[in-house]
């Protein structure tokens, strides 16, 4: 069982991105860490350590994770093959259900 987290995730990959932006812009973000740590009321040592991991590669143990990208990039493929088909059953049902439609409609009476 996963122990309940202090810190939900969405709030440490928005703070790890608050802090690679600040030191992306000029200036070089000197104490990026501690302004984004007080600015969303985290402990700077927390947020230290996501910065350490997301540098890594990794996530904090426990965490559930998407997966690898080539993880991402299988399932993008699965799922835009699924797209396929699900285009082609509907194409197919239109198709049936326009004929049966027809079928049902009597011929304009001959006079």
């Amino acid at each position: 069982m996963v122990a309940q987290r202090k810190y939900p995730v969405e709030l440490r990959e928005r703070a790890v991105r608050m802090v690679q932006d600040l030191q992306r812009a000029p200036g070089g973000g000197r104490g990026a860490i501690s302004q984004v740590a007080r600015d969303l009321g985290i402990h700077k040592e927390a947020l230290r350590t996501w910065m350490r991991l997301d540098e890594q590669g990794k996530r904090p143990a426990g965490e559930v994770g998407e997966g690898t990208p080539a993880d991402k990039d299988a399932t993008i493929t699965q799922l835009q093959q699924r797209v396929r088909e699900l285009e082609r059953a509907n194409s197919i049902l239109r198709a049936a259900s326009a004929f049966f439609a027809r079928e049902m409609d009597p011929p304009p009476p001959k006079w």
